[in-house]
């Protein structure tokens, strides 16, 4: 939602500004990382505010290092902000994917960039054409995730955001 995405600007953005601040860790609420975007809202008229892509490039860009804590599902737009991150941590019940290809859409905020830098291309086009949810062990295997983990997913993303 726009909420979200100007939630997440207006923190990042907070997070760079002060000198305090070491690193950031992005989370979702209620055991689910996101998954995705509404896509109701595709339908709609000129949407007003900031859009996902412009988020995940300023994610990608901070000096700060940023770590993805993906519970859930990280999904469609959900994944895209997760590849923005500098690491991934994901629980061991995590599935990630860009389902949008299901519904007739390609990912739009640049994971069909990210993802083939980070995994290689024959498995990103595999998760990109497809849309299959990925096993956060496979994740793993891909690469995809730096870490998985079984206890809180929160708690283990930011010791690494502070060893890091």
């Amino acid at each position: 939602s726009l909420a979200v995405l100007q939630a997440l600007e207006d923190g990042l953005k907070k997070a760079e500004a002060d000198p305090s601040v070491k690193a950031v860790m992005i989370c979702g609420e209620n055991g689910k990382f996101s998954a995705g975007a509404d896509i109701r809202g595709f339908s709609s008229p000129k949407r007003l505010g900031i859009g996902l892509a412009p988020i995940v490039s300023l994610i990608e860009s901070s000096e700060k290092p940023v770590v993805a804590a993906i519970e859930g599902v990280a999904l469609g737009g959900g994944l895209e902000v997760a590849l923005g991150c500098h690491y991934r941590i994901a629980h061991l019940k995590a599935r990630m994917g860009l389902p949008e290809v299901t519904v007739g859409l390609l990912p739009g905020a640049e994971g069909t960039q990210r993802l083939p830098r980070l995994i290689g291309v024959p498995a990103a086009l595999d998760m990109i054409t497809t849309g299959k949810h990925v096993p956060a062990t496979e994740a793993l295997k891909l690469g995809l995730v730096d870490e998985i983990v079984e206890e809180n997913t929160i708690e283990a993303a930011i010791r690494l955001a502070n060893k890091v």
